[in-house]
């Protein structure tokens, strides 16, 4: 085991099981130390144990450190690596802490394979046909990935899941206008394009919507028969609209070979781009994670009517709905869901679905045919409320509850903030448009350009392209990342390209400051007997970033407890600050002996390696050179 968080601890916990066994299985809170001088960890259980068991902190403190084994581990404990009211301070062995280094330095990097092995699914896209990506579309997509890779790092099986808004009656009005125009001759389904798609959208929906306030208006005023003439002609129109888009609603669900076609077309031009933003963002999302709403169209019927037959949903006022705010309880008796007041509504009195429908459908299938055991919704900060309905809905009919565990997946919101411009207002284009997503990555990746080529004129051809294509996507990806995602965020290039600060650009170049070291060290003949040499942990900067390295695997398992990605973000940048303190206080290269130099090699390769993996992880590339 690498990490002497975990090994402290569990030499703590035996301590306080012997001592205290009134409060066996207390944590023993290890945590770093914030002052070096007086320790590398410290336990901070005394205080809690303290209250539980009826006893002084220090005193609690006093008798842990006479119980604790930590031979082989750490100094000593005495008197006086007791501070404050009962912080236990410890400073860990060199011995240990090279094998700690040595046990981490595997392809693993000491995130072993977990014996609890569990199937992830991971929601993390939702475009809508024929509507064009927008800046609001980067987040989803951005942080649902980096969730994804975190739980594969750590081993368990993910499923991405892209919910296409492909159904419904919205999506039959564009269906109709474009199939109206393509016999028309207005347009060739051939070359339509997603600016061709979003313009027919809106059109579509223009046409369908009726001023009725508007005719009553001018009714109730007496506005006079020319405005009462035009407004009937609106409404009268609108409503013809909208009773042919119903028809084709109709056809389309019937999947009527022509109507399904135009439909189909509309499909693949809004995926095709939809696909080419997530490639151009280095976002593991393909078609085979695609699970559009008309995947489910023909599973809600059956599903609502196994709500009722079950008494799970019940009518009101004409609809149906499910109670959410009497939380079943587990075999424990702990509730299996937080009450909420508002009950999840699946069946409108018109008899028409709704999108909770459609989600609880799909906690079915990804728990019940896919074995989820978790599912996170990478989605807006706004649905908090909607996704806490339907996963109670889905728990209390049982479609949660996983088939072999026979306990209810957890359903998890990864929520995010929205997107600002500098001016602090959402992010929108000079004539108040919002920004075409793929608008965005393009400005982005031309700026990266031009930083690059600025500071290494003498990249070329592919080499400059394939490093401003990273530094790009590091600046957006990592500044989205950084933030803690529930917080809006403030959008700025400049910022975001910054070769300095946390920035993505900057640990980009912390890297390739690495591999730099590598290249020189051929250059002058130095061989590969560095990778069998002891670690070099004795001087303070050396020891300072070995403790830093070791926190790795707990860093990537925190992001997947809490799914804050930011926290590895955080990371990856104090990381590179404590190499760069590092490179600049020990000469590697240029150490004192070959034996100093060779372990300080080795210190750089494994640094080197968790900051490559790290990034990895936020799905970020790196380059070799910049």
């Amino acid at each position: 085991m690498a990490d002497p968080v975990q090994l402290l601890a569990e030499r703590f916990r035996a301590a306080i099981d012997r001592t205290f066994p009134q409060a066996a299985g207390a944590d023993p809170l290890i945590t770093p130390c914030k002052s070096p001088e007086i320790g590398d960890f410290q336990s901070n259980a005394a205080m809690g144990l303290g209250k539980r068991v009826g006893k002084n902190p220090r005193e609690v403190a006093a008798a842990l450190v006479q119980a604790v084994d930590l031979a082989g581990l750490a100094e000593p404990l005495t008197d006086k690596s007791i501070a404050g009211p009962g912080f236990i301070n410890i400073r860990l062995r060199p011995a240990a802490l090279r094998d700690a280094l040595s046990a981490m330095d595997t392809a693993g990097l000491g995130i072993e394979t977990p014996a609890d092995r569990r199937t992830v699914v991971v929601d993390l896209m939702g475009v809508n046909l024929a509507k064009q990506m927008h800046v609001g579309h980067l987040r989803s997509p951005v942080i649902g990935d980096c969730l994804a890779r975190t739980f594969e790092r750590l081993g368990h099986a993910v499923i991405r899941q892209n919910h296409v808004g492909d159904w419904g009656l919205p999506i039959a009005m564009v269906t109709r206008r474009i199939a109206d125009q393509a016999a028309r001759g207005v347009i060739s389904l051939d070359s339509l394009t997603l600016d061709d798609l979003d313009a027919a959208y809106k059109t579509a929906q223009a046409e369908c919507e009726r001023d009725i306030a508007g005719l009553e208006a001018v009714k109730r005023y007496g506005l006079g028969p020319k405005a009462l003439a035009e407004l009937e002609e609106q409404v009268n129109g609108a409503t013809e609209s909208f009773t042919a888009a119903r028809q084709t609603l109709v056809k389309l669900q019937a999947k009527d070979p022509a109507v399904y076609r135009v439909w189909q077309r509309i499909y693949d031009v809004t995926m095709k781009v939809c696909l080419d933003v997530c490639a151009a963002l280095h976002v593991n999302c393909t078609a085979e994670a695609n699970a559009g709403e008309s995947s489910y169209a023909d599973e809600l019927a059956p599903m609502v009517d196994d709500l009722v037959a079950r008494g799970v949903a019940v009518p009101d006022q004409g609809a149906l709905i499910v109670r959410v705010d009497a939380p079943d309880k587990a075999a424990d008796g702990t509730p299996m869901w937080e009450p909420i007041k508002e009950p999840c509504l699946v069946r409108k009195s018109d008899g028409g679905f709704l999108y909770a429908t459609t989600d609880i459908c799909a906690v079915r299938r990804r728990v019940q045919k896919l074995g989820a055991h978790e599912i996170v919704y990478a989605i807006d900060a706004r649905q908090n409320l909607h996704i806490r309905q339907f996963a109670a809905a889905a728990i209390k009919a049982g479609y949660a509850i996983h088939p072999k565990t026979g306990r209810p997946a957890r359903i998890a919101h990864a929520a995010f903030g929205a997107v600002l411009g500098e001016d602090g207002r959402p992010f929108k284009t000079r004539s108040g448009e919002s920004v075409k997503l793929a608008d965005l990555i393009a400005e982005m990746f031309a700026r990266a350009a031009n930083a690059v080529q600025t500071r290494s004129p003498e990249l070329a051809g592919d080499d400059a392209r394939r490093v401003a294509e990273a530094v790009g996507i590091a600046a957006l990806k990592y500044g989205d990342l950084s933030t803690d995602r529930v917080k809006d965020y403030m959008f700025g290039f400049d910022r975001l390209l910054s070769f300095e600060g946390n920035t993505g650009p900057y640990l980009l170049y912390a890297f390739v400051r690495i591999r730099s070291i590598f290249r020189k060290a051929a250059e002058r003949g130095v061989g590969d007997g560095w990778k069998a040499a002891p670690f070099a942990c004795d001087l303070p900067a050396e020891k300072n970033l070995a403790l830093a390295l070791l926190r790795y695997p707990g860093a990537v398992r925190g992001v997947a407890d809490t799914l804050e990605p930011h926290r590895l973000c955080q990371y990856l940048y104090d990381l590179a600050g404590v190499f760069s303190t590092f490179f600049d206080q020990c000469p590697v290269l240029a150490a004192e002996t070959p034996a100093q130099r060779d372990g300080r090699l080795r210190l750089c390769d494994l640094a080197g390696r968790v900051l490559a993996d790290g990034l990895g992880v936020l799905g970020i590339p790196t380059v070799e050179r910049m």
